[in-house]
């Protein structure tokens, strides 16, 4: 008496990605590294900036707290 069963895929946990969503996937991890790199950049910037204009003093710390959410939307 044949048997007829069939069964089911056995998953062994690992996952298939596709080496085009591999490809997209490290360009965008790419990217965010490039922009963190810009930001960080012109943090040290601002950073280095000194002055004693209240009102020039006022727009580098918007700056800075601006730059530093960016960076940590990043993260």
């Amino acid at each position: 008496m044949a048997s007829s069963q069939q069964y089911a895929p056995v998953h062994l946990g690992v996952n298939f990605v596709s080496p085009e969503a591999k490809r997209e996937a490290e360009h965008q991890r790419a990217e965010r590294l490039r922009q963190k790199q810009a930001l960080n950049l012109q943090k040290e910037n601002i950073l280095s900036q000194r002055t004693s204009n209240p009102a020039r003093r006022s727009a580098l710390e918007a700056a800075l707290h601006q730059i530093e959410a960016q960076i940590a939307e990043l993260n």
